[in-house]
């Protein structure tokens, strides 16, 4: 026993056990500060952001600034982030001390020993367990900007899709219209005994056929405009938002020479993958520290002897079971060898994809030249021709719902043909290369991955 004076050493204990604080880590301290960063583009003081105010001309930009901010799934994303960055203190931090306490009885209590026991983890362990915590917090920031881009990509979806429905609802009320007075031409030659009601029938098919359609589009905008409002995060219960009266294309070069490149380095889905790499390696870095022991200490004050008396206490793990070890070593291996080849499909998958999507950009862009720059404008031109030729009776009936089928066949795949590519385009931006909105509530990005800008 080693003797104390006794109010000093209850001082002691006393401070002990008001509590400690550890010493932050490198990582530790950057992801904090990162957090602090998208803390104040999301969400400062805790609340979020005011909202832009939606009108019919709105760019399309506060839309994608709306959606980041109210969408529910980036908010969950950025609180699974959060609660990683935390983690990493608790990873890095000594164990809880123990109170103690022993007592010898015999006749009557002879002694009365509380005492606090503190166990520290091996050399290093406590370092890696940080590291491994730090990779995978890094690893949910990209899961987290994955989501933001994810969230963009869902509001541009919609916003492509109803436009085009728009542009298809007003192609077929124009030729709708045309039929219109294709009939009343039928009926004023009926009228003349020149052609018989066979041709009034037929424009009324015709136009049948057309206001069937446009009810069903008309009905597929409700559908339609139910994503877009869910996309940006507004409820059931919330206003419908007004759509943008002005269509915004999607700006990218896709000849820019390195794009794929470019798209390897900043990519969040690539970029995860590479977190959980590391992780894999810290953990693995964790387990070969599985062969060194762990060690504990502590004190205990009997407080019924004068002067008071001290008992050191001591204690080491013995990482015995060997089996244990190997066996964690090998599967920390196998994890991070999994990781690696997890990181590996997915380059390859962003490769083919961009490869595929690529392809799809230049045939609908090839497509469109032929429809805009020939089929469309000579499609128009024969059916004047046959309209013409029709009122001097020179062409049947037929051959003038024919003329106007292809041109309405032609404006409507034109119109397919635009979506697609806006779509594409989208695709390649925002889940491919990684492009991200101007408001999008993110990290700033250095170096090279600065090359890519909405």
């Amino acid at each position: 026993m080693i003797h104390f004076n006794k109010p000093s050493a209850l001082a002691a204990m006393a401070v002990l056990l008001a509590g400690c604080a550890g010493t932050p880590t490198p990582g530790e301290a950057k992801a904090r500060r990162s957090a602090q960063t998208v803390t104040q583009a999301f969400r400062p003081s805790g609340a979020a952001l005011k909202l832009p105010e939606l009108s019919a001309d709105s760019s399309l930009g506060e839309y994608l600034r709306l959606a980041m901010l109210k969408q529910p799934r980036v908010a969950a994303a950025y609180y699974d982030w959060l609660a990683t960055v935390e983690t990493i203190t608790v990873s890095r931090s000594l164990p809880d001390p123990q109170l103690t306490f022993q007592a010898d009885i015999a006749s009557a209590v002879t002694s009365v020993m509380p005492g606090l026991m503190q166990a520290f983890p091996g050399p290093g362990k406590r370092e890696i367990r940080a590291g491994v915590a730090t990779a995978a917090s890094r690893a949910k920031y990209f899961a987290f900007e994955s989501v933001v881009l994810q969230t963009a990509f869902a509001v541009k979806h919609a916003y492509y899709d109803l436009w085009f429905l728009n542009e298809k609802i007003r192609i077929n009320r124009e030729t709708l219209a045309l039929l219109s007075d294709l009939e009343r031409a039928a009926r004023a030659k009926n009228e003349v005994g020149t052609v018989t009601l066979q041709d009034i029938y037929r424009a009324q098919i015709e136009q049948a056929r057309l206001e069937t359609g446009i009810a069903n589009l008309e009905d597929f905008r409700a559908p339609l405009q139910a994503r877009f409002k869910a996309a940006l995060g507004l409820t059931a219960v919330e206003p419908d938002p007004p759509f943008p009266v002005r269509l915004e294309s999607t700006p990218l070069d896709l000849d820019a020479e390195g794009l794929l490149a470019v798209g390897f380095d900043v990519n969040p889905r690539l970029k995860a993958l590479e977190a959980e790499v590391r992780v894999a390696r810290a953990a693995l870095g964790l387990a070969l520290k599985a062969k060194l022991p762990d060690y504990s200490a502590g004190l205990m004050l009997n407080t019924r002897s004068t002067p008071l008396m001290a008992r050191p206490k001591a204690g080491v793990t013995l990482p015995v079971w060997r089996d244990k070890i190997a066996a964690e070593i090998a599967g920390a291996r196998a994890a991070k060898d999994a990781a690696a080849a997890r990181l590996t499909a997915g380059q390859i998958d962003l490769a083919l994809d961009f490869a595929e999507q690529s392809y799809q950009f230049r045939e609908a862009s090839r497509n469109l030249l032929l429809l805009q720059s020939q089929l469309i404008p000579k499609a128009r031109q024969s059916l004047e021709v046959a309209r013409s030729g029709y009122l001097a009776g020179r062409i049947d009936f037929f051959n003038l719902i024919d003329a106007e089928r292809t041109l309405l066949d032609f404006q409507l795949t034109e119109v397919g043909e635009r979506t697609r590519r806006e779509q594409v385009l989208t695709r390649i931006s925002l889940q491919i290369l990684g492009v991200r909105p101007a408001s999008a509530p993110l990290l700033p990005r250095t170096g090279s991955e600065t090359f890519l800008k909405p």
